[in-house]
C-alpha cells in the first residue's frame, strides 16, 4: 500500500490513534500526516481488525463523531484538548 510505505510503525500508530479519536478532525491528519480523509480509511482497513474497523467507520458515519469540521463548532481553534497530554512526534506545537 502506498500510504504506509513511507510511514515508520510510531508515525502509523499516531494516524490510527488520531483517526480513532472523535475529537481530532480529519483535517489534523492531513494537516499533520499529509493523508486525505480516503487515505485514512485506507490505513484504517488495513490496519485494524475487520470488526473493530466496521465499528470505526459507523462510529465515524454517525451523527456521534465529530470527525470532520463542518460538523463542529466554529469556535474551535486547535485540533487537541488543552487537557491532553503533550504528545511527542507531533508537528503542532505544543503550549
Amino acid at each position: 500500500m502506498k500510504e504506509i510505505e513511507h510511514f515508520n510503525e510510531r508515525q502509523l500508530d499516531r494516524i490510527i490513534e488520531m483517526a480513532w479519536e472523535d475529537r481530532t478532525p480529519f483535517e489534523a491528519i492531513l494537516f499533520q500526516f499529509n493523508l486525505a480523509e480516503k487515505d485514512v480509511i485506507k490505513i484504517m482497513r488495513n490496519q485494524l481488525k475487520s470488526s473493530s474497523f466496521k465499528r470505526w467507520r459507523k462510529r465515524v458515519n454517525s451523527g456521534v463523531s465529530k470527525k470532520h469540521l463542518k460538523k463542529r463548532n466554529d469556535a474551535i481553534t486547535r485540533f487537541k484538548c488543552s487537557r491532553q497530554r503533550a504528545i511527542t512526534g507531533n508537528k503542532i506545537s505544543k503550549r
